[in-house]
């Protein structure tokens, strides 16, 4: 086993430019975006999710326009950017304030604007927020002979962290647009302005007054401003790699994009992995929002085979608001879904979302579960560990009495409980969760000429395919079988070289439960070797061959 020799200090949680640099922590340069940006214009918006760098890219910002050659040395920015010039900066920290009362968000940007004036020895000459700042930028711009810098880090925050107050959140936002609308009023004395933030909020809410931004978050140009690439792991930080699965990590952590080729990873996820040495959520568990997206999804009557491969527009990825949230906007801002594939349709530009990564498919349908079924039990925990073994072992008989046990512990009436109210909805969103949330890598397949497969689910060593169909009475059909034979799923997996495997899942509404589960090994039939086995609940029966598994009492 490779030794491992660490190349310095890991950067976890830390948000400032100087201590990185000044501390010889690892860094990813992303100073040649800066660069681009202070080329292509002057007032910019960018929305990425909780945890990304977009704090330590604003503080890069603020000492590169102040000057602070030394810090760069190395860098991209150090052979590239006019250090005779230096710049006024203004930065405002949205991330920590008080906005969960009337009147505490004006209080603590005052704060701020306080220590700004006393920084820059200028007397204050306004009473409201708004008209400090406009005369901190005039008169910084006038005293220097440079035209000034606005950054704004987390600018929503105050927002989405009071949205389960709706009217606090409306009074916020409203105080936010007055304050913002400031970057229009002193555009001559403006030289540069990022606001950085989670959420795209719509253009007549709280930017109406504000028509002068240009939103590069989904810009292939700055994809990666923002994360780690594949290129990041492989050079900056490969003394951290030994003893570690790099596919693994690219299968954990990797997946996000926001319109370009590349993709990135979570460089929270990334540092934590370096430091801890170990395969967790490390950024769902704290990067997610604070009221509880599951519950939201579920009240929404979101189905969980559903989320993966949503479509979107432009518009919709951008309607959020104190008063509309579309589903859409939701997951794609919190980084619960990001950008598959995108092109333009009648001038329109259309996005597929889905999963980024394994990290977020697990957490989030682990969430869902919770939402939609009782508090697990002891044998619940259990059938989680065991389940993605079964499958991924081929073991459907241990699956299937897995499954069965499962649902047996789900109340009669328990889907009555949820927002999503149709039997058949609840017990598909559960089904899929269950499967999801185990761990496996458990995706929608994408549309065939035949047809659109459930689930497929592909393993080191082999390639499980299922169908979930349900069924009026308690007893199966083999229909989910059937389908899978007909649509003839499995011929795009057999030149893998993998053991295709085909599983049908009939759930009863009368029973509430699994009422048969067939499986078969696809390609055997030129061999003369095909054959089905299957389980069945209760003492039905059903048609097929095989070996009958009969468990419980219908």
């Amino acid at each position: 086993m490779s030794q491992l020799v660490r190349r310095g200090p890991l950067p976890t949680g830390v948000q400032n430019f100087r201590k990185v640099r000044s501390e010889s922590l690892y860094y990813v340069d992303k100073s040649p975006f800066a660069l681009q940006l202070f080329s292509q214009g002057e007032h910019f918006f960018l929305s990425r999710p909780r945890r990304f760098g977009k704090s330590l890219f604003l503080s890069m910002l603020q000492e590169l326009f102040s000057g602070s050659r030394d810090l760069f040395k190395g860098l991209s920015a150090y052979r590239h950017w006019d250090w005779s010039v230096h710049r006024p900066v203004l930065l405002l920290d949205l991330s920590n304030v008080n906005a969960r009362s009337e009147g505490s968000l004006d209080a603590d940007i005052c704060d701020q604007l306080l220590d700004l004036e006393a920084d820059a020895g200028i007397e204050r000459r306004h009473a409201t927020a708004p008209g400090r700042l406009r005369h901190l930028i005039r008169t910084l711009h006038r005293c220097s002979g440079r035209r000034a810098v606005l950054l704004v880090d987390e600018y929503d925050k105050p927002i989405t962290d009071a949205l389960d107050s709706p009217c606090i959140a409306r009074l916020n936002r409203d105080y936010l647009s007055s304050l913002y609308s400031v970057v229009k009023s002193c555009d001559a004395s403006l030289r540069f302005t990022l606001l950085t933030g989670v959420s795209k909020f719509s253009k007549v809410s709280l930017f109406s007054s504000l028509n002068n931004l240009n939103d590069i978050t989904l810009d292939p140009r700055y994809s990666s401003i923002c994360g780690y690439t594949d290129k990041d792991i492989d050079t900056v930080f490969a003394p951290e790699l030994p003893g570690l699965d790099r596919d693994e990590i690219r299968k954990w952590y990797n997946g996000y994009s926001w319109g370009g080729d590349e993709r990135v990873y979570n460089p929270y996820d990334v540092l934590l992995l370096f430091d801890k040495r170990e395969f967790r959520a490390w950024w769902f568990e704290t990067g997610t929002p604070r009221f509880s997206l599951a519950e939201t999804l579920v009240r929404r009557h979101v189905l969980a085979p559903n989320l993966d491969g949503m479509h979107a527009t432009d518009e919709l990825l951008s309607a959020f608001d104190v008063e509309s949230i579309s589903t859409q906007a939701l997951l794609f801002q919190t980084g619960n879904l990001t950008v598959l594939h995108s092109e333009v349709k009648g001038g329109q530009r259309h996005y597929r979302l889905g999963y980024p990564n394994r990290e977020v498919r697990a957490s989030l349908n682990r969430q869902l579960l919770a939402v939609l079924t009782p508090p697990p039990t002891e044998d619940d925990s259990s059938l989680a560990y065991s389940l993605p073994d079964q499958i991924r072992s081929a073991r459907f008989p241990e699956m299937a009495k897995s499954l069965w046990a499962f649902f047996s512990g789900i109340p009669h009436d328990w889907h009555r409980n949820n927002d999503i109210d149709r039997f058949e909805g609840y017990y598909a969103s559960v089904f899929f969760a269950l499967l999801n949330g185990s761990g496996l890598d458990a995706r929608p397949e994408e549309a065939s000429s035949s047809g659109n497969l459930d689930l497929a689910i592909v393993a080191r060593n082999r390639i499980v395919l299922i169908e979930f169909k349900t069924v009026p009475g308690q007893t199966g059909s083999g229909r989910a079988l059937q389908q899978l034979k007909a649509k003839r799923y499995a011929e795009k997996h057999l030149a893998s070289g993998k053991p295709v495997h085909l599983v049908g899942v009939e759930f009863s509404i009368k029973t509430r439960n699994v009422a048969l589960v067939q499986w078969e090994t696809a390609g055997l039939e030129e061999a003369g070797q095909a054959h089905s086995q299957e389980f069945i609940a209760g003492n039905a029966t059903s048609p097929g061959s095989g070996t009958q598994l009969r468990l419980g009492q219908t």
